[in-house]
């Protein structure tokens, strides 16, 4: 058994597992979310459908992924001060082939910086770890890992951030210092 808990202030939801309903539920008074709690746990995908006033409000779909493949790397943004102060948040994911983020994966993760940036600081945010956070590995936790990076004072070009793990296709990406 696997339960399922929908939070959402609609006043009525329906589950679906693999296309099948589970049942279609209305808020009870005070109630802030919605419970399936005997669900049978199968690969694949979970949906839940909402409705509002009687109208359909939303809908979220969950689907199983598949072995951990590849890592996706994203920034907050692309160009940072070159006054060794800026910082700059490197997010790395661990994906599947489909390029759905892996949530069990806790791969070791190896950051590399080329170009006139530094590597500050790591965290995978697992509150039980005990790395430094200077390091530059780190396991994902959940599938993720994040990276902190700067320019060095003074300093002005492309800043390459790099993250490996054995087994997957790594992820780059580059990033200006003006």
């Amino acid at each position: 058994m696997t339960p399922v808990h929908v939070f959402t202030s609609a006043d009525e939801a329906e589950l679906f597992i693999n296309g099948k309903s589970q049942g279609k539920q209305k808020r009870a008074p005070f109630a802030y979310r919605f419970r399936w709690d005997y669900t049978v746990y199968e690969p694949g995908e979970v949906k839940v459908v909402t409705w509002k006033q009687g109208q359909p409000w939303a809908t979220q779909t969950v689907t199983t992924t598949g072995a951990a493949a590849a890592l996706s790397v994203d920034t907050d943004r692309s160009r940072i001060a070159g006054d060794g102060r800026d910082l700059v948040f490197v997010t790395v994911r661990v994906q599947d082939a489909k390029g759905r983020t892996t949530p069990t994966a806790s791969n070791t993760i190896r950051f590399t910086v080329s170009g006139p940036g530094e590597l500050i600081a790591t965290d995978n945010g697992d509150p039980t770890s005990f790395i430094p956070f200077p390091s530059a590995t780190r396991p994902a936790f959940n599938g993720l890992a994040l990276a902190i990076v700067r320019a060095r004072p003074g300093a002005k070009g492309a800043i390459t951030v790099g993250a490996q793990s054995d087994g997957l296709a790594h992820g780059t990406i580059t990033l200006t210092a003006r």
